[in-house]
């Protein structure tokens, strides 16, 4: 392997200063449980890492409130000057948040008390993640930026080299769909539904700004370049709403109970005031996301995801099998939070 340039930055400024400065292709590293294996594939060329291990300031799950207008920086000069009395006038929402440090791991996800008591879901979607050992080093913000998965990219170098370079892999067709114009790799990452569905926030920031975005905006659709994130920006944390009396249902299809990666993963959540958010994962190059009222004929709902999915053959399943499992997790999830549910 080529030598590579190596940094180990403590704060989150040091580590984007280097990364402005970068002259060389370069990657955050956190845990390294996808990155290292998509290096050893040669799927990531990148000549410099960034190691963000060192940064303390985002290993923390805290209980945070704060008085922002949903999805505009909650660091804005206007947000910081108001005060309660301000924001009753204004209209602006002071709301709590469970906030989740970009580099807390999945294994510590599933050990706080308040995810286990507010957002079960989303303990379940980290436990289903690879194995014990891989929980315990792989981040929250690394698994939501897990590269989308394709079994015709996700290969040795010299094995896609037999069979012919795709989209994903600066070839010119799709392997899976004969096509030469979009790539079907798909979204696998499972914490990320689970919090989509329960209606989280990302906050990321540049050299030059924080901002804070709904996190199903963050994913672009485009198998190739599946994230809206410039390379330059960090996650620094993971903001969910609390208060909200989630019941959420989570599933994951695979073939072994631990390690494998999703053929299709869901949630369903419904919140206090009767609105069900669905998600599917590992079905699409992007999140499948569609949202209902508890009034909603639920097979409609059912016949919505099923459409907006675009599964195609790169799958150990068949694209049949995937599509036909998407209303039996749908119907066994609605039936689970749907039982004694009250406004």
């Amino acid at each position: 392997m080529a030598e590579i340039e190596y940094f180990k930055p403590n704060t989150v400024s040091e580590a984007l200063k280097i990364a402005e400065t970068s002259k060389h292709p370069f990657r955050f590293l956190a845990g390294g449980t996808d990155l290292f294996v998509n290096r050893f594939q040669g799927n990531d060329k990148s000549e410099n890492l960034i190691d963000l291990t060192f940064i303390e300031e985002l290993k923390k799950i805290e209980i945070v409130e704060d008085r922002f207008h949903p999805f505009n920086s909650p660091n804005s000069q206007k947000n910081k000057n108001s005060n309660t009395k301000e924001a009753k006038i204004t209209g602006e929402r002071i709301l709590t948040y469970l906030k989740i440090g970009a580099l807390v791991s999945l294994e510590e996800v599933t050990r706080h008390p308040t995810v286990r008591n507010e957002f079960p879901a989303l303990e379940n979607s980290c436990r289903s993640v690879g194995t014990p050992v891989i929980r315990k080093t792989a981040t929250l913000a690394g698994n939501i930026l897990c590269e989308n998965r394709c079994i015709f990219f996700n290969q040795s170098d010299w094995w896609r080299t037999a069979a012919g370079h795709c989209l994903k892999c600066e070839g010119d067709i799709c392997i899976a769909t004969g096509g030469k114009k979009a790539c079907f790799s798909k979204f696998v990452s499972d914490s990320a539904v689970a919090l989509i569905s329960m209606n989280a926030l990302i906050e990321i920031a540049s050299s030059s700004e924080k901002r804070v975005e709904k996190l199903e905006n963050i994913f672009s659709g485009n198998g190739v370049k599946p994230r809206l994130i410039k390379n330059n920006e960090l996650i620094l944390s993971v903001l969910l709403p609390m208060g909200e009396n989630f019941r959420a249902s989570f599933k994951k299809l695979r073939l072994r109970e631990s390690l494998d990666f999703a053929s299709l993963s869901t949630c369903v959540s419904l919140n206090k005031r009767g609105e069900i958010k669905i998600v599917l994962g590992s079905v699409d190059p992007a999140p499948v996301v569609v949202s209902g009222k508890i009034n909603a004929v639920t097979k409609e709902l059912v016949k919505e995801c099923v459409k907006k999915a675009r599964i195609v053959e790169n799958d150990v399943f068949s694209r049949k099998y995937r599509k036909e499992m998407i209303p039996v997790f749908l119907n066994k999830s609605f039936t689970e939070i749907f039982s004694n549910w009250k406004t």
